[in-house]
């Protein structure tokens, strides 16, 4: 499934992909990859985009049709 809460938040700091992926020490293509739901992250790497986007695991990664 898209993450299309994460793209929303990391376009309303303004942040490119390669910004993001920097900020996390992972590639721009690992960015990319967890938007359009081709990679699920560690929970690591979820924190730390999190912090990077000053949102909550819950407003990022949780699936609330489940």
């Amino acid at each position: 499934m898209k993450n299309l809460k994460m793209k929303a938040a990391r376009a309303a700091k303004d942040f490119s992909q390669e910004e993001l992926a920097d900020i996390c020490n992972v590639s721009r293509q690992t960015i990319s990859a967890i938007e359009k739901g081709d990679y699920n992250p560690t929970i690591n790497l979820c924190i730390a985009i999190c912090k990077a986007l000053d949102k909550t695991l819950d407003e990022l990664f949780w699936d609330e049709e489940q």
